[in-house]
């Protein structure tokens, strides 16, 4: 079963447990989701549709993946992929996959302060700036990107895309409201683009 480990163990060890059961990897809303329906006392057992809640969450799993990555590519044993989209053990590979000292998003996960620091006002201002950016020009790019598009983009692919994250990503079947925020106005971008199926 997915749930079962040990509650003592560290939310690095949980996340080891349960991506070893899965070797296609899991989303980062389903590997949450397993997380807290394991009752891990590692993260907060409150709403996640609480923006800070669902970033105080989304933190902690993230510095425990890091932590994890860097112990698991030290011990020669596997590179964990990180992928809000897709998180999964990989073989090790000498070199080929060299965990970097200067990642910026590993310095960022790894930086605790972050998270002591971070209030609801500031998750606000993120969140503002991340729409800010994508309206600047990247938009388009940045919608493509939540689809995992590939070329030829055509309104059914989009459609049959956007079908496939609502029923991974809606609140109802364990996803966030955050999420299907983005997912929906990614769907307006790319159908302003591309046009309607």
């Amino acid at each position: 079963m997915m749930n079962e480990f040990p509650q003592s163990a560290s939310l690095d060890q949980q996340c080891l447990h349960l991506l070893q059961q899965q070797p296609d990897g899991l989303p980062e809303y389903a590997l949450l989701h397993a997380l807290r329906k394991a009752h891990s006392s590692h993260l907060p057992n409150l709403a996640l549709s609480d923006k800070l809640v669902l970033f105080r969450s989304h933190f902690l799993l993230f510095n425990a993946l890091y932590r994890l990555r860097d112990q698991l590519w030290q011990a020669e044993r596997a590179y964990l992929h990180i992928d809000p989209l897709n998180i999964c053990l990989m073989p090790y590979q000498a070199g080929s996959q060299a965990v970097s000292e200067h990642d910026p998003l590993r310095a960022y996960y790894l930086d605790e302060q972050q998270l002591r620091e971070t209030d609801e006002r500031d998750v606000e201002r993120l969140l503002t700036s991340f729409w800010t950016r994508m309206q600047g020009g990247e938009e388009k790019l940045a919608a493509i990107e939540l689809f995992e598009l590939d070329e030829p983009i055509t309104p059914q692919r989009i459609k049959q895309r956007y079908r496939q994250l609502v029923s991974l990503h809606h609140p109802d079947r364990g996803g966030s409201q955050t999420r299907m925020q983005s997912i929906n106005h990614a769907f307006e971008i790319l159908e302003r683009y591309y046009g309607q199926a």
